[in-house]
Order: C-alpha cells, then sequence, then structure tokens
C-alpha cells in the first residue's frame, strides 16, 4: 500500500512540475490528478502537501536563475575577474554596485527584488486574509472550471491584440515599481482556485505590453517569494503532527516537482521565443469543459 501511495506522489509530483509553470493551473491540474487516483491520505495533509510540493518547483527555479538572483559578492580585489576574464566591474550586473566592506551588492538584482517584493503585497495580504475562506467555499469544480475557461478566452484575446502591436518592455530594468504593483494585483487574482498563478501574472503581463519572455521570467521570480509564504503558512496550521509516511511523501514529491520543472521552464523559454499563448489559451477551455464533464458524471453516479 505504501509503494502504492509513493507511485502516486511520483505521478503528482510529475503533474506539479508541469503544471506550476506553463499557464494551465496546477490547482485544477491538481483536482483532476486526485478524483482518479483517489490519494490516500488526511484531509488535512492532503492540503497542505498539494501546497509544499510547490516548493520543489520554486527551488527549480532558484537553481535554474541562481546568477540573476543572488546579489552579493565578496571583494578581493579591484582587478578582480570573473571566470571568463572580464573584469568584473564592466559586468552589467555589478554595475553602480554598493559597498559594505568586502560585500559587493549588484545593484540591479537589488532594484529587481524591490520590485517583487512590491509585487508580492497583494497577493500576500489576500492569502492571509482570504486563504481559510477560498479552501473552505472555493475548490470546488465549478468555480476552478470557470477560472480555466476565463482565463483561457483571456490568454486567446490578449495575444490576439498583441499580434498588430510590439511591447514597450523588454528589459527587467525597464519595469517600474507602478508596472510591479500592477503585476501583483494580477498575481493577487490566483488566489480563486483554478486561476493559475503564472497564467494570471503572464495576462497582466501582456496586457501592460510587457514581453513573454520578461511576463514569464517575472512571474517566475514572483513566484518565490509568494509560494514560501504560503507554505510557511500551512506547515504552521498543520504543525509537525504527520507519520514518517507522510514526511517521504512530501520530500519525494518536492524531488519529483524539482527535476520536471527544470525541463519544463526551459521548454516553456524556448517555446516562446517565436509562438505565443494562444495554445494554452484553447488548452485551459478544453480542461475547464472536462472539470466540468467529469464532476458532473461522478455526481450524477453517486
Amino acid at each position: 500500500m505504501a509503494f502504492l501511495e509513493l507511485l502516486k506522489v511520483i505521478l503528482i509530483g510529475i503533474v506539479e512540475g508541469i503544471t506550476e509553470w506553463l499557464p494551465i493551473s496546477s490547482t485544477g491540474h491538481m483536482l483532476l490528478v486526485d478524483q482518479f487516483l483517489h490519494f490516500d491520505a488526511r484531509p488535512e495533509f492532503k492540503e497542505m502537501f498539494f501546497v509544499i510540493i510547490q516548493l520543489g518547483a520554486i527551488i527549480a527555479v532558484i537553481y535554474m536563475y541562481w546568477s540573476r538572483l543572488w546579489p552579493f559578492r565578496i571583494v578581493r580585489s579591484e582587478k578582480e575577474r570573473d571566470s571568463r576574464g572580464r573584469l568584473l566591474s564592466k559586468n552589467p550586473k555589478w554595475k553602480g554596485e554598493y559597498r559594505i566592506g568586502k560585500v559587493g551588492i549588484s545593484r540591479p538584482v537589488l532594484l529587481m527584488w524591490v520590485k517583487v517584493i512590491v509585487a508580492t503585497i497583494p497577493a500576500g495580504i489576500l492569502g492571509l486574509f482570504l486563504d481559510d475562506w477560498m479552501d473552505k467555499y472555493a475548490h470546488t469544480p465549478a468555480v476552478i472550471a470557470i477560472a480555466l475557461i476565463v482565463y483561457g478566452v483571456l490568454f486567446i484575446l490578449v495575444e490576439k491584440r498583441n499580434e498588430v502591436r510590439e511591447p514597450r518592455i523588454t528589459k527587467l530594468s525597464e519595469i517600474t515599481y507602478k508596472d510591479a504593483l500592477f503585476l501583483g494585483l494580477f498575481q493577487a487574482l490566483a488566489i480563486v482556485p483554478g486561476t493559475s498563478r503564472s497564467g494570471a501574472t503572464i495576462v497582466g503581463g501582456l496586457t501592460m505590453g510587457i514581453s513573454r519572455k520578461l511576463a514569464a521570467e517575472f512571474s517566475f521570480f514572483m513566484g518565490i517569494p509568494i509560494m514560501f509564504g504560503w507554505s510557511i503558512v500551512k506547515l504552521i496550521k498543520f504543525g509537525m503532527h504527520y507519520s514518517v509516511l507522510e514526511f517521504f511523501e512530501l520530500i519525494f514529491g518536492m524531488v519529483v516537482a524539482f527535476v520536471v520543472s527544470i525541463f519544463v521552464i526551459r521548454f516553456l523559454m524556448n517555446y516562446i521565443k517565436n509562438k505565443s499563448f494562444k495554445v494554452f489559451g484553447i488548452y485551459r477551455i478544453v480542461l475547464g469543459v472536462i472539470v466540468i464533464m467529469v464532476f458532473a458524471i461522478s455526481s450524477i453516479a453517486k
């Protein structure tokens, strides 16, 4: 029985690693997977599990974008060179760096993190006040299906409009604090199950005139503090009341999500170089209809 449950955990981790970064709603897919797999776990643990394994996906982003996310370095010499022999003073990442003793702080990376924090505020506030209410009343097939379909239509409409206009923002440094706050408001909409955190922020970014690549990358960065925050909240609520098997299920799910996420992020960034998000919009609409049909049939059968 334990081996069968671990197989289910692997499948759930794969689904999480794929759907966390593609704008197609990890919640909608988790609902369907759980409907067919019947993950045998306590309701409280299952609720926590579906959030905590997302940390594996978030750690994959940190691993892949580490050089762009870590702002600190030890300054040993003014003539210190990087691995390619270039003077660090000429490296854009260290342009106008701040110095605290022998610690150099990258100004562009630091400012990026300030924007990420600004973008995190709306979702953080709504999450603290509405998390319990959403868990109790909004995690229903109807809500998830409607969110899938609505955002699917939005993706198609936004991409249709973008066919006749060029993005106004193509570099991270061009995103203002006002832009970051608006992106944070879009991210806050993801508290509704089925919306997709990446989907909401990417739709918002495209609507604001941000390029596809930058909208996706900034969405990745925005997910780091918000997902760590949600995971901590779930851990505090659940406490340390889980068995050895449940502990290994959490770790195993995270590891699988981490590995799968690396491949999915690479795929997505290569895909959107020359293609739009329309296909994801169509997929969301189809999935929304499937969710309605599956649970309607399930209700009739009962």
